[in-house]
């Protein structure tokens, strides 16, 4: 396996980043995942916008998404494999041990795994835990991702694969990894990015491919929903038939099959839709 470490192809036995870098330390950092398809990386443009617009928020240099180009083409040609997640990680770099940043630059880490096709159904469950809708990292994709280790850990326990949160006042926001979109009274609904979800790039393709409206909604609206899907990159449009302890139906409904067959199609004439 050939990782791209800082400029350059590595094996990944000889990849090494420091133990002072920040990324590691206080979590300085920010990540994209990005689905392979065949030496091909899906929504690139999209997913390039959004690693910009999380380093910024972050406060860390603009990525040089030249080099970032560069090294996904190279570790995809390195790696041949029908179906990756290819793991884009930029971090604060070597740092002092605290939450001042050092001027040793950025430190870029590009890899890729093997994965399979997911599903067409899942189960999820509601945590008890917030999402922080006014939070200094809100809509950002960052590496402090401990809230979503222990949210998906608690799903696992339950059998499901996937947690999903409320914001601070109440309203459904998302899940660890996944955007949630929830089926009233026929009409396809999904948080706004205001309830403090990312602004994921397959929830955005869904919005704009399938026609759903962008509605502020309670988290008991999970209960009342006649259909549930969620979005992600290596999801793309998923089924949810069980939520917590009630069981939806036993596969899509007809809402969520409609999205999934555009979303397939849209994406297979459009590799980087724009």
């Amino acid at each position: 396996m050939k990782i791209w470490l800082n400029g350059k192809l590595q094996d990944a036995e000889g990849a090494r980043v420091s133990v002072f870098d920040h990324g590691l330390t206080v979590g300085d950092g920010v990540f994209e995942t990005i689905k392979a398809e065949r030496g091909r990386a899906f929504a690139l443009t999209r997913h390039l916008e959004r690693l910009t617009t999380s380093a910024r928020g972050l406060g860390l240099p603009d990525p040089d998404l030249d080099e970032v180009r560069r090294g996904c083409t190279a570790v995809l040609d390195a790696n041949p494999m029908d179906l990756g997640r290819l793991r884009l990680t930029y971090t604060g770099g070597v740092s002092p041990l605290g939450s001042d940043r050092g001027d040793a630059g950025p430190t870029l880490v590009i890899a890729l795994s093997e994965t399979t096709r997911r599903p067409d159904t899942t189960a999820a469950v509601t945590v008890p835990w917030t999402r922080n809708e006014r939070g200094a990292l809100t809509g950002l994709k960052t590496t402090s991702y401990g809230e979503n280790v222990v949210a998906l850990a608690r799903a696992r326990e339950r059998d499901a694969s996937e947690a999903l949160f409320a914001n601070t006042v109440g309203a459904l926001c998302e899940g660890t990894g996944s955007n949630v979109f929830v089926v009233l009274d026929g009409e396809l609904h999904t948080p706004p990015l205001h309830s403090g979800c990312l602004a994921g790039i397959t929830r955005a393709l869904t919005v704009s491919w399938a026609g759903a409206k962008e509605t502020d909604l309670p988290l008991d609206a999970l209960e009342r929903a006649e259909e549930i899907f969620l979005t992600s990159t290596l999801r793309d449009v998923q089924a949810v038939t069980r939520i917590d302890d009630r069981r939806l139906a036993d596969g899509p409904g007809p809402v969520t099959a409609e999205a999934m067959r555009i979303f397939d199609e849209q994406s297979a004439a459009d590799f980087d839709p724009r």
